[in-house]
C-alpha cells in the first residue's frame, strides 16, 4: 500500500499499541494526524509509516520517541496534502 491511499479518519498507532489519533489528511511525503480537541496535529513523515492493516497505519516508533521527533512543526517544503485519491495518471508503476 502507497502513502496515497491512506485515507482520513485511518487510527493512527504506535508499535507499543498507544493511539495518536486519526488521519486528517494525506500528503505524498507525510500525513497529518489529529488526537482530538486539545492535541496538537503531529506531521509524520511517510518514513515513520511501518504497517498498515485494517484501516489503521501502525508507526515504527514507540510513543515516547515520537515525543522528541519535532512533528508538532509543519513541514518546511510543501508536500501537497490532498485527501481525495490520486489521479491514475500520477500512480507510480
Amino acid at each position: 500500500m502507497r502513502i496515497g491511499d491512506l485515507q482520513p479518519g485511518w487510527e493512527v498507532l504506535t508499535n507499543d499499541g498507544h493511539r495518536l489519533g486519526r488521519v486528517k489528511e494525506v500528503g505524498q511525503h507525510f500525513i497529518e494526524v489529529h488526537g482530538g480537541l486539545f492535541s496538537a496535529a503531529l506531521y509524520v513523515p511517510s518514513s515513520a509509516i511501518g504497517n498498515i492493516e485494517h484501516e489503521r497505519v501502525h508507526l515504527n516508533l514507540a510513543r515516547g520517541e515520537v515525543d522528541a521527533t519535532g512533528w508538532q512543526e509543519p513541514p518546511r517544503m510543501p508536500d501537497g496534502l490532498r485527501t481525495g485519491r490520486e489521479p491514475e495518471r500520477d500512480r507510480e508503476i
